[in-house]
């Protein structure tokens, strides 16, 4: 029998909090699935800096190059504000992208039957919302040189960062786009600032050119990514697979997830070239203000353990065992605090971890 080596990084916040909710699941699919799996636990982000005085060793690094996948909590605090930025939280986590060539992040919107109501747009608008966005993840003007901070002759300061895209990056993440959209409904909508920028100009135009080479039975569109956050409160059900670039992904997404009510309910997969560990982790942050409380909601850690079973163990039957689960339980009413509504029960991390393992074995 196989064994899965995935590598747990909690993080900071409440990460640990919720992290341990998914390691149950683990155990639990162990016992009643019979997967075997070898867990391993590190630090990344500002615990990982405070331990080792860097956000992510070469250690760490190694180990998650061996792992089968990896599983992460959540990075970054204000007590790591001042701290140099490649010393940052998060610069653990974009190395960590960046290293294993993590080139496509899947950030899925659906909104749960359940959780209509908990949108701040109407419930007529998001039901039955279910998008995918595909994020360009390693390259952009989040990894583009030069950047830095100069002071002019002048004596004024001068912040800069360089957008660059290549055609293979762009390619490549096409290529997931518009494969996953095969599994969906058929259709993408390609977004970038291609009336402004070349970068964009390039991203259009390639991922064109790969339509037609290869996908020509999907559906394309293409749409400035200024229109496309107003189409998203507008009317997002127009939208099957959204493939943009690191940016405006990064922006688009948390966008999108606020659609559905709470971002502590949506999970996100990180995928490089076939044979190379995924990275999933919830689209959230540390929430440093609850952490330690046990309130966290941790069910958008275990819509991430769903997409890890998916996506890297092919094991989609558990995956979708796990999505009705939350689904169930969320039917039933039970709420942690970020998703409370009236004349819902309350229950804390521990409380509703443990519902979702009822549901699944009950």
């Amino acid at each position: 029998m196989t064994t899965h080596k995935i590598l747990l990084l909690p993080g900071d916040g409440i990460g640990p909090e919720i992290i341990a909710e998914a390691r149950k699941l683990l155990a639990c699919f162990a016992e009643h699935a019979g997967l075997r799996f070898d867990l391993w636990e590190d630090h990344i982000g500002g615990c990982a800096y405070e331990a080792y005085g860097v956000p992510l060793t070469r250690d760490t690094l190694e180990t998650a190059r061996a792992a089968d996948a990896i599983l992460m909590g959540a990075v970054g605090g204000p007590q790591w504000a001042d701290v140099p930025y490649d010393k940052r939280p998060e610069a653990g986590l974009l190395t960590l992208r960046k290293e294993l060539d993590l080139f496509a992040n899947l950030r899925p919107a659906i909104v749960f039957d359940a959780l209509v109501d908990a949108s701040t747009l109407k419930p007529e608008i998001v039901k039955g919302l279910d998008i995918l966005i595909v994020r360009e993840l390693t390259g952009g003007v989040y990894f583009g040189e030069p950047r830095g901070i100069e002071t002019l002759p002048d004596g004024q300061r001068r912040g800069f960062n360089t957008q660059v895209y290549t055609t293979n990056e762009i390619r490549r993440v096409a290529d997931v786009a518009f494969t996953l959209a095969r599994k969906r409904n058929g259709r993408v909508c390609s977004m970038e600032k291609a009336n402004v920028m070349e970068s964009g100009k390039l991203w259009r135009e390639e991922v064109t050119k790969r339509h037609a080479e290869s996908y020509a039975d999907i559906d394309l569109s293409h749409m400035y990514a200024d229109n496309g956050a107003m189409q998203l409160c507008r009317n997002p059900g127009q939208f099957d697979v959204i493939v943009t670039d690191n940016l405006f992904g990064d922006i688009l997404s948390d966008e999108a997830a606020m659609l559905t009510g709470s971002l502590g309910m949506l999970p996100s997969a990180s995928l490089g070239a076939p044979g190379s560990p995924g990275l999933y982790e919830p689209i959230h942050g540390s929430a440093p203000d609850i952490a330690g409380k046990g309130i966290a909601n941790p069910l958008a850690t275990i819509l991430s353990l769903a997409m890890l079973l998916r996506y890297s163990l092919d094991r989609g039957d558990l995956a979708d065992r796990i999505e009705q689960a939350v689904q169930t339980v969320l039917s039933e009413g039970l709420r942690t605090p970020d998703i409370m509504a009236e004349g819902c029960t309350a229950t804390d991390t521990a409380g509703m971890g443990a519902a979702i393992l009822r549901a699944l074995y009950s």
